[in-house]
């Protein structure tokens, strides 16, 4: 029996899982004044959302080692997850749609820039690690985005040429990535608005009322 839907979901984590970016934006800042550094709102949407630590700690501290590099990521990410630990709720409607997705038999992969441990703290938190075919996090590339690298890896897991993808993404430097890869980019407005999002193939609040058949017309 053929399947009912040809096409394969790859999920973006932060902004698209879990609206994570206004606690990321808070650890951020905190982060860099503790080193004397300042960034502004602008220069976190365009160099830091969607991006890997390796990419965007080295902007700020110029010069630096790759050692006080993984240092300072580390620091970071423990004092995100310690700050949204109470918070930490899925997108609305999310699980809704990754029932229906499984229902349907339309196979599901995790690609983000995040950490292999904010990886784990978020799926597993949210119960929603099993529904997954393949998480892949920033210990899987070597380019970050919006270099399609991790998405071109994604589809790869799943069994999918990338014209038969789906790319779920709220970040700029995503969209370009899921674009470069060769996939259907949705656009989630966590982080930027339609307008910035315009150049993706379907635009949506959240997951409320979106199911495979609707994803089915992108084609």
């Amino acid at each position: 029996m053929s399947p009912k839907h040809n096409f394969a979901a790859i999920f973006d984590m932060d902004g698209v899982i879990a609206d994570t970016n206004p606690y990321h934006q808070k650890t951020i800042k905190e982060f860099c004044q503790k080193y004397g550094k300042e960034v502004t709102e602008d220069f976190l949407r365009e160099k830091v959302y969607g991006r890997t630590n390796a990419d965007w700690i080295p902007a700020i501290f110029e010069g630096i080692e790759d050692d006080q590099m993984h240092a300072y990521a580390d620091e970071k990410e423990a004092m995100f997850r310690e700050v949204y630990k109470t918070d930490l709720v899925p997108v609305k409607g999310l699980k809704a749609f990754l029932d229906h997705l499984k229902r349907d038999h339309i196979k599901m992969a995790v690609g983000t820039s995040a950490p292999m441990e904010n990886a784990e703290f978020i799926l597993q938190g949210l119960d929603i690690e099993d529904y997954f075919h393949t998480i892949l996090h920033s210990a899987h590339v070597t380019k970050s985005k919006p270099d399609p690298q991790i998405y071109l890896k994604a589809c790869h897991a799943v069994g999918y040429d990338p014209k038969n993808c789906i790319v779920f993404e709220d970040s700029l430097s995503g969209v370009q990535a899921g674009k470069a890869a060769g996939c259907k980019v949705v656009g989630i407005t966590t982080t930027h608005s339609e307008q910035e999002l315009k150049h993706c193939d379907l635009i949506i609040r959240d997951f409320s009322n979106l199911t495979p058949s609707i994803l089915d017309g992108l084609f």
